[in-house]
């Protein structure tokens, strides 16, 4: 979908396909029919834009093979689709029964995460549509905490001038984002401004997710000022919601919050900034005192609400769409809705038919909530 902001900015909406498990051309292509183009259909509107996720074999069989390439161009235009947004973070792997740590690797002291990434660029240059002012990918906050070490950050920050050097050689406009994520070397944006003050700001910025901000117990307001006043770019913001615990101690509560301990995706849960573990089993094992509200890193659907007494933080997600887009400047025109954990909600959508229906309508809500904001849908 499209929007116009008051400003003139195309803001484009997309959802993000790592929802979807697939690590070879031809389960990208079967996303395109079985989901991409239902929930299309289902929005009513002409185009949708989907936040590709390539994984790195994917992406090699791609750069390797045109015809391979202008099938899935071809592809998204027949269905209506189009992309201006991959999901880089995840290298491979992510459909893997247990992936906790390892999405994490490569990190950014790895070439093999600079070459991923360019390639990832390379494509995206090719399938973006031609009126598309520029393109965005999303990637890991340089890596896990432990171990990083200063040579890593030496290795890193190398990486980093590569990335900037190899997207100023494409011909169409590409940035990344880097996205704060608790647990990781860059966790919340002071983070983000302590280590992408010095970057190559025309080409490198901040992916926003608003799951990790509230998990971070971070304003939005705050956040993005903090941003702005360091010049760091929101390459692309992320919506989504945590899960928000006001009473960690009280048992019904305990009970709802141990259906979604499981075993594929990492929790990160915190009470508040001085505390947190890094898995939602560990803080109800004892990991946290429970004397004040926790907040869980379990992306949860935008339009939905778990069973009381557990909420969300979709009251972060629409201060962040407020600060982004209420103002008279856009500050940033990719949005793009990443709930990926449909299949490890303790309440999970029944099969193909229910996943189109609770995708169609994360993108409904984001629809209400931007022309609220006063942006107006268009077409093309």
């Amino acid at each position: 979908m499209r929007f116009r902001h008051s400003d003139g900015t195309t803001v484009h909406v997309a959802y993000c396909t790592n929802v979807h498990a697939a690590e070879n051309m031809a389960g990208v292509l079967d996303q395109l029919r079985r989901f991409g183009e239902p929930v299309r259909k289902r929005l009513g509107v002409d185009r949708l834009g989907l936040g590709l996720w390539l994984a790195r074999p994917v992406a090699s069989e791609l750069l390797a093979d045109r015809a391979a390439l202008a099938k899935l161009r071809s592809e998204l235009g027949s269905r209506g689709l189009e992309v201006v947004t991959v999901n880089g973070f995840p290298y491979q792997g992510f459909p893997a029964p247990v992936v906790k740590h390892a999405v994490y690797h490569p990190d950014w002291a790895d070439p093999r995460r600079t070459r991923y990434t360019l390639d990832l660029a390379r494509l995206l240059a090719a399938l973006m549509p031609d009126d598309a002012t520029r393109g965005s990918i999303s990637t890991l906050p340089l890596g896990w905490r432990d171990p990083w070490t200063a040579s890593r950050s030496i290795r890193a920050a190398r990486q980093l001038d590569l990335l900037a050097d190899g997207l100023s050689r494409l011909d169409r406009s590409i940035r990344v984002g880097f996205e704060p994520e608790p647990g990781c070397v860059v966790e919340n944006t002071g983070q983000a401004v302590t280590h992408f003050r010095d970057a190559d700001t025309t080409r490198l910025g901040v992916c926003l997710d608003t799951c990790h901000l509230a998990v971070a117990f971070e304003e939005p307001v705050e956040a993005l000022d903090a941003l702005s006043a360091a010049g760091i770019p929101v390459v692309k913001v992320q919506a989504s919601t945590a899960l928000h615990v006001r009473r960690p101690r009280d048992p019904a509560t305990r009970y709802a919050l141990s259906s979604f301990v499981e075993r594929r995706f990492l929790h990160q849960t915190r009470e508040g900034a001085p505390y947190g573990v890094d898995d939602l089993d560990a803080a109800l094992a004892g990991g946290l005192p429970g004397h004040a509200p926790w907040r869980v890193h379990f992306h949860t659907p935008l339009h939905a609400d778990p069973r009381p007494p557990l909420t969300t933080t979709r009251d972060v997600l629409r201060g962040t769409l407020r600060k982004l887009f209420g103002g008279a400047t856009a500050w940033t025109d990719h949005v793009e809705v990443e709930t990926y954990t449909w299949q490890a909600l303790p309440e999970r959508p029944v099969g193909e038919a229910g996943l189109v229906k609770g995708l169609t309508a994360e993108l409904d809500w984001v629809r209400d909530e931007l022309q609220s904001l006063g942006l107006v849908e268009v077409g093309g």
